[in-house]
């Protein structure tokens, strides 16, 4: 299995000093994250995609290509591409560009994005939600296919022969479908033999197992090899020397980002309790001790029927950077060694 980590840029805090790190100085601190990672053995390294301000990634595909010139083995992924708000020509010459940056390390995670900003922001209507990404996927999947693409949909300009430049390093640009809990992201991404990536913020991970197995099922009776079937996992994870000190490090960060989102959406405020209960060896958080953390990931194989990949979102607003780098070591240097044979 692969380990990676997600970010999204989020602006931090100093829980100390209490003083907020300017955008200038939290953005060389995740160019250091990504190559302490890749240093330390970590497989992957996603940036997320967000309009809104407590967040620095709204062009993710700059942030990577600063982290191509820093390193040298580590893959280098969207986590996850907003492709319905997005033109995906542009999009596809931006990770072609990657991949040539990066010699080949480039992926693509796209999806319809969990919040709405990026819609109006780029004149879009949010009753196209789903249709927009339908016919962006498709025309994303030819680019990757034909230099000269001939294609009209009702989203966009139509394309009558024009070629699409650079191409990229890898002969195929991998695309990862990024998905929630609906069922029909699930077979979109079986039918078109796209490798999956499933985003768990909650509940245990067997409650995704009949959506996965839909999604193999989806595949399978389109006629795609079972090994292209591949799945992702994406979900809260912090590694620390004690499951004690791991929690009370993510703790006050993850409290501070759901208070500012429960807000918006009208959820109760967050509780320490049902938090440790999370990070428990049930629930849904890869949150602890190197061990701890790797009997979850071998958790989260099994619950899921086979895992690829599992990637660690580790943003949080009140880490002070010592530990979080120390938690991206943990991860490459005695995580990954315990489960890179599932």
């Amino acid at each position: 299995m692969e380990l990676g980590i997600d970010s999204f840029a989020a602006v931090v805090s100093d829980p100390l000093t209490g003083v907020t790190l300017s955008p200038a100085d939290r953005l060389a601190n995740l160019l250091e994250e990504i190559e302490v990672a890749d240093a330390s053995g970590v497989q992957s390294f996603g940036v997320g995609e967000h309009h809104r301000p407590e967040y620095l990634d709204s062009a993710p595909g700059m942030i990577l290509a600063a982290a191509a010139a820093r390193t040298t083995r580590i893959r280098l992924n969207s986590a996850v591409t907003v492709l319905s708000a997005d033109d995906p020509v542009r999009v596809f010459q931006q990770y072609a560009t990657l991949d040539l940056l990066s010699r080949g390390r480039a992926e693509l995670v796209v999806g319809r994005g969990s919040f709405v900003e990026a819609y109006p922001l780029f004149g879009l209507n949010t009753q196209d939600y789903d249709s927009l990404f339908q016919e962006k996927l498709e025309l994303l999947l030819r680019l990757r296919e034909e230099t000269h693409v001939h294609w009209s949909g009702r989203h966009r300009a139509p394309l009558r022969g024009q070629g699409v430049y650079p191409r990229p390093y890898q002969e195929r640009l991998p695309v990862w479908v990024g998905v929630g809990g609906t069922p029909e992201s699930f077979v979109r991404a079986g039918l078109l033999g796209l490798p999956l990536m499933v985003a768990v913020i909650g509940g245990a991970f067997e409650h995704f197992r009949p959506l996965v197995d839909l999604y193999r099922k989806a595949g399978a009776q389109a006629g795609h090899a079972p090994e292209s079937l591949r799945v992702g996992v994406h979900a809260f994870g912090f590694v620390a020397d004690s499951d004690a000190q791991a929690r009370d490090a993510f703790w006050p960060g993850y409290a501070r980002m759901l208070e500012t989102l429960g807000r918006e959406r009208g959820w109760a405020p967050p509780n320490r309790a049902q938090f440790d209960a999370a990070c428990g060896p049930r629930g849904p958080y890869l949150i602890g001790a190197p061990d701890t953390v790797a009997a979850k990931v071998r958790h989260v194989h099994g619950a899921l029927g086979g895992v690829d990949r599992l990637t660690f979102q580790m943003t949080n607003v009140l880490m002070p950077h010592a530990q979080m780098l120390r938690s991206v070591t943990l991860l490459g240097t005695q995580v990954a060694p315990q489960v890179q044979t599932l």
